[in-house]
């Protein structure tokens, strides 16, 4: 891996590089080391106090859900044994030691606050510090901020409410029953999670789920290899007919449930309940049924892309960045990596992300190489 050294820092506090990778989560590691082994000068931007903080800070019975043979980026394969389900806490470390195996230009505690363009360059503001470059990497998920349905105003100040980033574990609730919000992935997992502790009833549509036992012998050896290796990356991809006609629901609706299934779910005592429509008296109303007598509401309704900070004209009507496979063709410089379904169902997973950084990484190469040199730093 080639040695990064160029970056310019003024008394000023701007600095100045030939890249900047906003997000220093498993898809900026991943661009990070791809920009690193081309030697591209760049900087990592993380808002999280330290490198894998947006693992560790999740809910605290979180396990992936592919095993850990699928769960290493470049250059670095995941430290466990290949069918084990590594932790939140594992994915910390792992990120963490990622960072530092390579030497990534990560900087912490660096959340950007604006993006923008000056002339030729983009500038990336955090607080009072300046990062200015040529070309910026948005290598971020669009599942930042959490979208909680107007109906959650309208409850009793007693009901206690969490959404699936804020919630821990079962002792952070009140006595009585809890309301999940959210039939997806994230709710199913927490609801059988805290039906251990609390009554529990889950509210929403389902986002269906894939037909296989996470268990079983055939699950581990025979479709969790079909899975990851064929489906997700190659199959379900925006150069396939089906990959096209699929995405906008998985964007849109979900992933289907992978891990806890709606018999499992029912076997251990979860109910379920109609959408919630509206309130009565303070308590939630599904939409085929009385108001619901609950203590607690946990909302797993999704994320909205928490992009409002990038100042410029590059989404569309619902909020959503243009670009084509992770380039924003209108702001030539400008990409993604990380977003859900960027080029695949594969983009927003840790195994294969790398596939996307990669080639990111070498388009910002190919304009670094024909690009012309850094002009002086304005002040």
């Amino acid at each position: 891996m080639k040695r990064i050294q160029n970056v310019k820092t003024t008394p000023g506090g701007w600095h100045r590089t030939d890249v900047i990778v906003i997000g220093g989560g498993q898809a900026g590691l991943s661009v990070s080391y791809h920009l690193a082994e081309l030697g591209i000068d760049h900087l990592v931007l993380d808002a999280a106090t330290a490198v894998g903080d947006a693992w560790r800070n999740r809910w605290d019975g979180l396990r992936l859900f592919s095993p850990a043979s699928y769960d290493g980026l470049d250059g670095m394969p995941f430290p466990a044994a290949s069918g084990d389900l590594p932790t939140k806490d594992d994915m910390a470390d792992y990120l963490r030691s990622y960072a530092a195996q390579f030497s990534l230009p990560v900087v912490s505690g660096a959340r950007v606050d604006a993006l923008f363009r000056d002339g030729d360059d983009f500038v990336a503001t955090c607080g009072a510090r300046v990062f200015v470059a040529r070309q910026v990497v948005v290598a971020m998920s669009n599942f930042q901020i959490p979208r909680i349905p107007h109906v959650g105003h309208g409850l009793a100040p007693g009901i206690r409410q969490l959404d699936a980033t804020s919630y821990r574990n079962p002792a952070q609730l009140a006595d009585g029953a809890v309301l999940v919000v959210g039939a997806g992935n994230s709710g199913a997992e927490i609801a059988k999670e805290v039906v251990a502790t609390h009554p529990v009833m889950l509210a929403g549509n389902s986002t269906g789920e894939f037909p296989f036992a996470a268990t079983s012998f055939m699950r581990l050896h025979i479709l969790t290899p079909l899975l990851f290796g064929l489906v997700f990356p190659r199959i379900l991809s925006v150069r396939t007919p089906i990959g096209r006609r699929v995405r906008p629901k998985l964007v849109s609706s979900g992933t289907p449930l992978i891990r806890v299934k709606a018999k499992d779910l029912a076997a251990i005592g979860v109910t379920r309940v109609g959408r919630i429509v509206g309130t009565s008296d303070g308590l939630p109303l599904p939409e085929n049924g009385a108001a619901l007598e609950v203590a607690n509401v946990i909302w797993c309704t999704g994320f909205s892309g928490g992009f409002s900070w990038i100042q410029l004209p590059i989404f569309d009507s619902t909020g959503e960045p243009l670009h084509e496979r992770g380039v924003v063709n209108s702001e030539p410089g400008l990409y993604f990596v990380g977003l859900h379904f960027l080029t695949s169902m594969a983009s927003a997973m840790v195994y294969g992300v790398g596939r996307d950084a990669e080639r990111i990484a070498g388009l910002v190469g190919e304009r670094v190489d024909a690009g012309a040199s850094l002009p002086a730093l304005r002040s």
